[in-house]
């Protein structure tokens, strides 16, 4: 992990005007054998707007953990259509401490550029947010973006579902709060 850079430079995102639309954004990337030649990577983001979720993912191959990690929070702000308030959860701090401007990035300069495209337009709030630590959301994105990667494909259907399961355990926690 690249050592913390004391500048606080902000992102250039941080500079766009007040979009209208809030969006919240998980993103995961895993790499089995990560480091590996057989290394087998994919990343997974879960979209929410207005209580609907959107889970979209994308199998990389040959990647490494890190990479993974920057390609999933480059696809869940490359799915938006127009510029958008973000709220990005990631469990990894590398991603977060990078986009906040507190890590150098010395590796990954390809990925990185790629991130960069993609949050131009939006205007985004890094959060980390710790990983296997029970978050519903977060440990979905976790799982998905594991599966496609020892699938060595995106499976459509099973992100489908994943955003369904989010949306009824949403529906049913916020039943259970105004009816106790």
């Amino acid at each position: 992990m690249d050592k913390a850079d004391k500048s606080s430079n902000p992102h250039p995102s941080s500079f766009i005007p007040h979009p209208s639309k809030e969006v919240t954004i998980f993103s995961d990337g895993s790499s089995l054998g990560n480091g590996g030649e057989d290394a087998r990577a994919a990343g997974v983001a879960l979209l929410g707007y207005r209580g609907k979720w959107r889970a979209v993912g994308l199998y990389l191959g040959e990647a490494t953990n890190q990479q993974a990690e920057i390609a999933a929070a480059t696809l869940g702000l490359e799915t938006l259509h127009e510029p958008c308030r973000v709220h990005l959860f990631t469990d990894s701090r590398y991603v977060v401490e990078t986009m906040s401007g507190r890590f150098r990035r010395k590796a990954n300069h390809e990925w990185w550029k790629r991130l960069d495209q993609a949050a131009t337009k939006h205007r985004i709030q890094w959060e980390w947010t710790k990983g296997h630590a029970g978050q519903v959301i977060q440990e979905a994105c976790d799982d998905a973006a594991r599966r496609i990667a020892a699938l060595g494909r995106v499976d459509e259907d099973m992100l489908r579902e994943i955003a369904e399961q989010i949306i009824a355990e949403s529906a049913a926690s916020i039943e259970q709060a105004t009816h106790p």
